[in-house]
């Protein structure tokens, strides 16, 4: 059986390099792998594209790789928040590009990605600037954009428990992107809370088979929004 964990944040992230495209889990704050995120930060990794949902909140997750200069663009669908003022402070600048998608297509595109298929048809953002150089197709008389697989050469997820072979489970409502990203890159790497024995997850209730998952490293618990400050 292939050891899958890793024993540094070091190891756990080196993978991740110059110009890479990423995908990073997360919800708000709920779900984001934050100590990944710092050890892609401590290496000082650039120009990076980032994919996630929203645009990070204060300092931590997406935002500190922003601060730190590690993304020349995001993908995401909530790049504008109260607590996004980094993500605001670099686009007004003109030194951040971005491409909004919206939340169920870049959910569809990852999945797309992951399961091996050409693209999807969808109705959301037809008639509007979102749908600009896209091909239209029509369906019974109505018109369907057509989104491409989105797919990244590293997902850095977080789960709550992985067993020995890299089996996860996650915990509520931090599952969010988790899953279809880690299906979606050619590499994944998972932060997790806890680790335990073969056999101690039921068949059941695993989200995430091992087969998706390359490295993982053990954070323990930590509270959101402090990152590599671990309790």
């Amino acid at each position: 059986m292939k050891n899958k964990r890793a024993e540094s944040l070091e190891d756990a992230v080196n993978i991740v390099v110059d110009g890479a495209t990423v995908l990073i889990g997360g919800f708000g704050p709920p779900g984001v792998p934050e100590i990944l995120i710092d050890g892609v930060c401590d290496n000082k990794i650039k120009d990076l594209t980032i994919v996630t949902n929203n645009a990070g909140t204060d300092r931590s997750g997406v935002a500190r790789l922003m601060d730190e200069g590690c993304v020349s663009k995001l993908v995401c669908t909530f790049p504008w928040a109260k607590e996004s003022f980094i993500f605001k402070e670099l686009y007004d600048a003109g030194k951040l590009q971005l491409e909004i998608v919206p939340q169920g297509t870049l959910a569809e595109r990852m999945r797309t990605a992951g399961a091996g298929l050409g693209g999807f048809l969808t109705p959301t953002a037809v008639g509007t600037d979102l749908a600009e150089g896209k091909q239209i197709h029509k369906v019974d008389g109505k018109d369907y954009v057509l989104e491409l697989p989105l797919r990244g050469d590293v997902a850095l997820i977080k789960a709550h428990k992985a067993d020995k072979r890299g089996n996860l489970i996650f915990n509520k409502s931090a599952r969010n992107f988790n899953p279809i990203m880690a299906m979606a890159a050619d590499q994944t790497v998972v932060e997790v809370s806890e680790e335990v024995q073969i056999h101690e997850l039921d068949p059941e209730v695993i989200i995430t088979p091992s087969v998706f998952v390359d490295t993982y490293f053990v954070t323990g618990h930590y509270e959101v929004g402090k990152g590599s400050k671990q309790v």
